[in-house]
Formats: structure tokens, sequence, C-alpha cells
């Protein structure tokens, strides 16, 4: 494989055999365990996998990677090589197909779909035990932001709704073999859905009250949702739960938003 098919497809692959064994240190595999992995590449993280677990789905899109993987595995019975695109692979069939309940997901994602990877792999969340994702270092800590901080948006509170993430360690640029030009992250994301935790009976409902509370982030959530409830119910609302009723969004915790909508869409408009 050339490296312009590599840069064309945003892929990036590990060469740092120190760091492979981090990684595997950090993911703590089980014999019994059946991993889907995204973006296979080479094939060097398939193989540590399959040594660990008990089963590997190995997902890459390009078909070059596809059939040097399918030689390389053709005599295990550990790995299955699957030619698809992420975002297509439906993984409550690849669950399935493994005899599974749920599976852990690992992943180098190309950082240009890492939100549209990670948001779909949430949709499998009775599916998933846990996500363990090489990501850019700076997507990284919009995952694990803080309330306050300049990275805590609506990409954060998805994130943290669906799991329990954890920055586990950076990678240097040099541990790749394409090196891109920001470090890179492991994190750790136990899955583990807030709904019932939260009290939220309608997800739709509450993600299109998400989505307006971080849409125009330089405006405070009253402005944000006055198109949703009336601004003097949201104002007595966050007073009683002791909340500047002049915060913006990105002030307010997942809990308290979660409060704030229970309180507001349930009871009507």
């Amino acid at each position: 494989m050339t490296k312009r098919t590599g840069a064309r497809l945003g892929q990036v692959f590990l060469k740092d055999r120190r760091v492979e064994r981090r990684i595997m240190d950090a993911l703590r595999l089980r014999s019994t365990d059946v991993v889907l992995e995204i973006g296979a590449g080479p094939g060097n993280m398939t193989a540590r996998l399959a040594e660990a677990a008990g089963k590997v789905v190995a997902v890459e899109v390009d078909p070059q990677w596809v059939a040097r993987l399918r030689d390389k595995f053709a005599g295990s019975s550990r790995v299955s090589i699957l030619e698809a695109d992420i975002l297509t692979v439906a993984v409550d069939e690849v669950a399935r197909q493994a005899g599974r309940e749920r599976i852990k997901v690992f992943g180098n994602l190309p950082y240009y779909i890492t939100s549209p990877c990670l948001l779909h792999l949430f949709r499998y969340s009775d599916t998933i035990e846990e996500i363990s994702v090489m990501v850019q270092r700076e997507v990284a800590e919009r995952i694990i932001a803080a309330p306050g901080s300049k990275n805590f948006g609506l990409f954060t509170i998805t994130c943290q709704y669906y799991t329990r993430p954890e920055l586990r360690f950076t990678i240097s640029p040099a541990a790749f073999q394409y090196p891109p030009k920001v470090e890179s992250a492991l994190v750790r994301m136990a899955v583990a859905p807030q709904r019932e935790a939260l009290g939220i009976r309608d997800e739709a409902e509450f993600w299109k009250w998400m989505r307006a509370a971080f849409a125009q982030k330089r405006k405070t959530l009253a402005n944000n949702w006055k198109g949703l409830c009336d601004p003097e119910r949201l104002r007595a609302a966050m007073q009683e739960q002791g909340i500047d009723v002049r915060a913006r969004a990105e002030a307010l915790s997942l809990t308290q938003l979660a409060a704030l909508f229970r309180s507001l869409a349930v009871a009507g408009n």
C-alpha cells in the first residue's frame, strides 16, 4: 500500500511495538472477548488482539489492505475480515454472528470520521461493552472535558451520556508509520448509558433540547431554549437549582442539563 492511499483514507498505522503493548495492557482483554476492530490496516494490532481475545472481527474499508489481511490471517480461526465502512456496519449483527450479547470495540480511527464513528457505535450501546479508540488528542480532551472548560460541548455530553470515558495515555506522532501532525491519545470508554440514572424517558426529545442548548455557544442557555419553553419558566427552574440564569450550556454538567430538561419538557410548554 502506498503512502498516498493511506493518506487519502485518513489512516495512520502504529509502528512502535512499545505503544502496541501499552494499548494491549490498557484493553485488558479476556480469552472469551469478541473484539470488533475498526481500521485494521496491515493487521499488526489485529494479531495482538487475536492473541488475547477469543475472536476478532477486523473491519477494513480499503480493498488493498483487505486482500493482505485475508492472506495474512488465512489460517486463523480467531480472525475474520470484514470489508466495509464502519459507518455501515450493524454492530448487533456482528455480535449475533459471534454468539455474544455484548462485544468490545477497538479502533485506530481516521481523524475525520471520529465523531460520526462514535455516534454510530452509540446506537448499539446495548450490544457494546467497551470502546477503546486512538483519536486525535484534541478530540480525546473534548470527550473527557469538564463543564466550564473550552472543550466542553454537545459531543462531550453525548460521549458522557453513553459511556464513562477515560484518557489512558497520549501517543507521539513518531509512533506511527506515516506520522500525523498532531498527538494522538488512547481513550477507553466503558459503555454505560445514563438514560435511567438521568430520568430520561424520551431520548429523541432530550437530544433535541441538547442540540438546541449548544446550537449557538455565545448565547445563554435561556436564549438557546427560548423556542422550546417559556423563558420565565426556564429562569425559575434555573434559580430553583441554584444555576445562574445567565449561564451558557457549556457551564452546566450533564446532570444539571438533564434535570432542567425534565422539569421543563416533561411538564409541557
